[in-house]
């Protein structure tokens, strides 16, 4: 990965060649690598005061994953233990951090429960906490309600065209720390920071999924919702391992070692630094994906949630 050019983002990349070992993340290398990396990102000079200057002793802060692949291709919990340790060294309870992703089904597979049990942390699934009726997308694609969607179980309706944000993001978290893996997805590109949180804030959300020029709008505008993107304080790359085809199913096969971290509050930034990773892992391969969606972080940076070009990410690389 190169340097940017300018420096309107800043990306801190942490390398270390031990931190993965037949696609098994190592803990103790993992844990320093977090360490190396927020210490570099904040400019302190303890752990303590690093994760001080991203969050307070008194925020309940919900560490957002990406699951539903599992352990070995979605976030990895070795990834978010690190974060763990960096917010419970502040002295921040461990009753206010919250791991979770959509389906508590899915963090249950992924091993997100054994983490909570030993860290005593909760672990909660926005879909299984319900939807605010007051907090909600708005847009001209109607979709098809299901089972859990808030119109359909309270009112019977069949179409809609709200995506409600769960209570989960509305009423039970203070600050929002977003880990996702480098994973590719097939209409947005990477299955990054932004599409992580987006997609798992809200329901009645499969009526964008289908069609690209859809989810480049909808990703953005509901990110920018301000029950979301007001809350986000750090965003975190979960680069062990690069997965660039599979999309949301495991394919260690279609992986590559990475062995990196990043860490940014500029989720455009790390999500366009993802799709360059995955086109030169394909490209290595010589294989071709889907082309990006580059439409929905252009759009993501015109509503000021981050830089999309390239030009102006500066990488501070951290060995």
């Amino acid at each position: 990965m190169e340097e940017g050019l300018a420096a309107r983002a800043k990306v801190v990349v942490v390398q270390d060649p031990r931190a993965t070992a037949a696609f098994e993340p190592q803990p103790s290398v993992v844990q320093d690598m977090m360490t190396r990396g927020i210490l570099k990102f904040t400019g302190k000079e303890n752990v303590v005061e690093a994760w001080r200057a991203i969050v307070s002793t008194q925020d309940v802060v919900g560490i957002k994953v990406y699951s539903l692949p599992g352990p070995a291709s979605g976030t990895r919990p070795a990834v978010v233990i690190a974060v763990i340790k960096g917010l419970l060294a502040t002295g921040l309870p461990s009753s206010n951090i919250i791991i979770w992703d959509r389906q508590l089904a899915d963090l249950r597979a992924a091993g997100f429960d054994e983490v909570a049990q030993h860290y005593d942390v909760r672990l909660a699934g926005a879909a299984n906490r319900g939807y605010d009726e007051k907090a909600f997308y708005d847009n001209e694609f109607m979709g098809n309600l299901t089972a859990g969607d808030l119109e359909f179980d309270t009112m019977r309706i069949r179409t809609g065209r709200k995506s409600h944000v769960s209570k989960l993001v509305t009423t039970d978290m203070t600050k929002i720390i977003t880990v996702t893996p480098l994973l590719n997805h097939n209409t947005a590109g990477v299955t990054g920071n932004l599409y992580s949180l987006a997609m798992g804030s809200v329901d009645n959300e499969l009526r964008f999924e289908s069609q690209p020029a859809r989810l480049a709008r909808a990703v953005p505008e509901i990110y920018a919702l301000t029950n979301l993107s007001d809350h986000v304080v750090l965003s975190i790359t979960d680069a062990l391992i690069g997965q660039y085809q599979g999309e949301h199913l495991s394919a260690l096969h279609y992986s590559t070692p990475v062995n990196q971290i990043w860490i940014s509050k500029d989720p455009v930034a790390l999500d366009v630094l993802a799709i360059q990773e995955l086109d030169r892992e394909r490209a290595a391969r010589q294989m071709t994906g889907e082309d990006p969606n580059m439409e929905l972080y252009h759009n993501a940076s015109i509503l000021e949630l981050g830089v999309s070009a390239p030009a102006q990410i500066h990488i501070e690389l951290v060995k």
